[in-house]
């Protein structure tokens, strides 16, 4: 089982983001499109009673059939603090891929990997952690500017700080608002890109995050009852 120490303070915090920051594996393109597993991840809270639960949804990639799904629920251990939300979110996360019957194959997280503040997001955490190859697609952009891409599915532009490139802004389908993709580990941003259009036929957001978000929320409903 993967152990997760809960840093004392914002401080801490940090200071683990920093010493982790340079076990991100970014050599590697990552499996291809539409092959073997892909997993989406996701969380739902209940602030009032200190509870998160999550879930881990796995998929056939060629397909997008649900091949296993598990979920897991936990206390909220850490302050809500921007930058930082992987500290609430990783050890429920862990808890539910572990209970997973399959292997996850690639992990898709609701959140940033390389486009953090530290290059530290959610997706690079998670992937150092469990070793799997992790990219993370985000509804909103966090702090980095990027021009609007064209109207079309699979038009980009990267998101920038300063000059470097730290993911991109995706038309996953004509006409709706990007996503917002960026490297977690042992991926390329192609690639990352690659696999958010493939999971992305029909809907504005990856089917692994469509099932997943769906998932938690019902399994928080469930807790809570």
């Amino acid at each position: 089982m993967t152990t997760f120490p809960m840093p004392a303070d914002e401080a801490e915090a940090r200071a683990v983001q920093d010493a982790l920051r340079a076990e991100v594996v970014l050599d590697e393109s990552g499996p291809p499109p539409g092959t073997g597993r892909v997993t989406g991840v996701d969380v739902a809270y209940d602030e009032e009673r200190d509870v998160v639960v999550a879930a881990a949804v796995v998929l056939d990639a060629a397909t997008l059939d649900v091949v296993a799904e598990a979920t897991a629920r936990g206390r909220v251990r850490f302050p809500y603090v921007p930058g930082l939300l992987a500290f609430r979110e990783i050890p429920t996360v862990l808890a539910a891929l572990e209970r997973l019957p399959v292997g996850p194959g690639l992990v898709v997280c609701d959140g940033y990997g390389l486009a953090h503040p530290r290059r530290f997001g959610l997706a690079s955490h998670l992937g150092v952690l469990t070793g799997l190859p992790v990219i993370g697609v985000a509804k909103n952009p966090f702090t980095f500017r990027h021009d609007r891409p064209g109207p079309r599915r699979g038009d980009f532009s990267p998101l920038l700080d300063g000059e470097e490139e730290v993911g991109r802004a995706l038309r996953t389908q004509d006409g709706t608002k990007p996503v917002f993709v960026s490297v977690g580990h042992r991926t390329s941003l192609d690639n990352a890109c690659a696999h958010t259009l493939a999971l992305a036929r029909d809907f504005r957001q990856p089917e692994t995050t469509r099932r997943a978000d769906a998932l938690c929320r019902s399994a928080l409903r469930e807790a809570l009852a």
